[in-house]
């Protein structure tokens, strides 16, 4: 029985946990709730996140990745081998080959606290790989090839850009500016233009339903339920997808102007690629409405979004573990 091979796109938002033959077998939220007196893990995943901003003192809801980084590495460890166990089913326990997929800009410690974690969560042979080309493998560009292709993923914690030729990044650059970013502009601009506390859960909510960057041929509206700051009491406003394109406006020009400082740092062979072929969006935070027509109103250049936007770093990182068992059982 030989042991499967499992992709793991460690993200701040979510786990997803690709297995080979069977594709994704888990997207759950990376949020685990333990308990402060025990010290003992209450949830993990989606129990875990409707637990946020709802438990009482004792009990703590935490995103043990900030950032698309480590920032607590026991909880990390315990939830990395939660989900190998979930995903893998008991029964079939026998070690794992597992390529973990981490942001372009981590450094080496950062790279090592992940794999130290997935050895210790139960992994036979671990692979980091790079965001951007586990997303690129993921959209089905063949990245082996000598030309250039421009990817964009936003997920919750980073941003990562990057031009990929012959299987590796040739310019790449990684910013903490992302989905959770869109979530706390949501959160302030309320808080600043209608005196009205919201929680993380129902800025995404905003975003999700009338969310936008680039101004909608109809304007849509919802309405939000919050704290009024000045009453004190409850409150529910209607909001405008008009407002929420005001909000924000910060967080997506910070991505569009990482965009721009990789094209202006790309070899002139691979700019011209790119102009020909586009760019790729994936991650969830792609999934922004107006992104695509934004940053080709930027750049000038097509811009279209990966039909898994937010499966496809996990598929490619799935994928590069069969890719790295094909040559490791060659070699």
């Amino acid at each position: 029985m030989v042991a499967s091979d499992i992709g793991i796109d460690l993200g701040t938002a979510s786990i997803l946990v690709y297995v080979k033959g069977k594709g994704v077998v888990l997207k759950e939220p990376s949020v685990v709730a333990f308990d402060r007196d025990t010290n003992r893990i209450k949830a993990i995943g989606e129990e875990a996140r409707l637990m946020l901003g709802r438990t009482p003192g004792n009990i703590v809801a935490v995103r043990p990745l900030r950032q698309g980084v480590i920032s607590d590495y026991t909880v990390t460890e315990k939830m990395i081998k939660y989900f190998i166990q979930k995903a893998m089913g008991k029964k079939n326990f026998r070690k794992p080959r597992i390529s973990v997929c981490i942001p372009s800009g981590a450094t080496e410690v950062e790279k090592r606290a992940v794999e130290d974690a997935t050895y210790a969560a139960g992994a036979r042979d671990v692979f980091i790989i790079e965001e951007p080309i586990a997303a690129a493998i993921g959209a089905g560009i063949d990245i082996s090839r000598p030309c250039g292709n421009m990817i964009v993923d936003i997920g919750g914690g980073t941003a990562d850009i990057a031009v990929i030729s012959l299987g590796g990044s040739v310019v790449s650059t990684s910013i903490k500016v992302a989905g959770d970013n869109f979530d706390d502009a949501i959160v302030r601009y309320m808080r600043k233009k209608h005196n009205l506390l919201i929680g993380e859960r129902t800025a995404e909510d905003i975003k999700i339903k009338i969310g936008t960057c680039f101004p909608l041929p109809t304007p849509e509206t919802m309405d939000v339920r919050g704290r009024n700051l000045v009453t004190g009491l409850p409150k529910t406003i209607e909001v405008s997808s008009e407002e929420t394109e005001e909000a924000l406006r910060e967080p997506t020009l910070q991505i569009v102007e990482a965009i721009h400082s990789v094209l202006e740092k790309t070899p002139p062979e691979l700019a011209a690629d790119v102009a020909d072929r586009g760019i790729v969006l994936t991650g969830g935070g792609a999934l922004l409405r107006g992104l695509e027509e934004l940053i080709e109103d930027r750049t000038g250049i097509n811009t279209m979004t990966a039909d898994d936007a937010t499966t496809c770093v996990a598929i490619g990182t799935g994928k590069f573990a069969e890719f790295q068992a094909g040559d490791i059982s060659e070699g």
